[in-house]
């Protein structure tokens, strides 16, 4: 695969447990979003995050939250 996207993190891991979550996308981002807004993320670092994991397929979604989540 040549994009570089997919390798790049583009912020520090969040802490955000996503196992248990309603697994509607909307759902995922949302729970992934109050993590971040909770540990004092930026609302650029969040929007990337959350650009880039609707960039692309469910699956997608999931990889790119599940890699910038701890």
């Amino acid at each position: 695969m040549t994009d570089t996207t997919i390798d790049r993190v583009l912020c520090d891991p969040v802490r955000c447990k996503l196992v248990g979550v309603d697994g509607n996308a909307y759902s995922l981002m949302g729970h992934w979003r109050k993590c971040a807004k909770k540990e004092g993320r930026s609302p650029e670092e969040i929007k990337s995050v959350l650009d880039e994991a609707m960039s692309n397929d469910y699956n997608h979604l999931i990889w790119t939250l599940d890699r910038h989540s701890k």
